[in-house]
């Protein structure tokens, strides 16, 4: 369980640089320049990923039960899965979800931990799903405070939805029939 934490801390740390201290990460970016400073966010956050992961394995081979989830809970989380990779394509394919929302991918984040909490009563699941729903709503609190900077995206067009809902749907059928097992060992339908 410790390694999933190190993993958490350092993965949501780095992540949540500009939510505790913008002007410090906004310093740190203009002392190293654009390049160095993405290069080690980059590895901090795979380092942090990696820990994730392998920490999550670890704690699954010695499960601590939290809760029994009832079945229909099961259901309602593949419900509200249905629209975390379109929310998550609505990001870099911007039109009138990304407007609407204005970051779908943190609430993709939210719903895609929401359910995952839902469905699963594990105490590394409420570590891990816990830690990235409380970091999306933290995030998104920030944001009303904070300058927003723009990510490289494909240039706004009325057929981006299209290609967002559509693409993540094919995400998400791909995920629940084939991914998922073969990723993470589960199988979610």
């Amino acid at each position: 369980m410790t390694t999933l934490i190190i993993g958490l801390v350092l993965f949501l740390g780095i992540h949540s640089l500009s939510i505790v201290n913008e002007p410090l990460r906004d310093r740190m970016h203009a002392s190293l320049g654009e390049l160095p400073f993405k290069g080690l966010y980059s590895l901090a956050s795979l380092i942090g990923l990696v820990l994730i992961v392998w920490g999550y394995g670890a704690a699954r081979m010695d499960p601590t039960v939290l809760y029994t989830p009832p079945g229909w809970l099961r259901h309602l989380a593949m419900l509200l899965l249905i629209p975390v990779f379109p929310l998550l394509f609505a990001t870099y394919f911007p039109g009138k979800i990304k407007a609407k929302l204005g970051h779908p991918m943190l609430v993709s984040v939210k719903l895609w931990a929401l359910a995952h909490l839902l469905a699963n009563g594990m105490l590394y699941d409420l570590l891990l799903f816990g830690s990235f729903l409380a970091w999306a709503v933290a995030d998104r609190i920030s944001l009303k405070r904070r300058s927003e900077r723009p990510i490289a995206t494909l240039p706004a067009s009325k057929a981006n939805d299209a290609i967002a809902v559509v693409g993540g749907l094919v995400v998400y059928v791909v995920f629940v029939f084939w991914a998922h097992q073969w990723l993470f060992g589960v199988a979610p339908a």
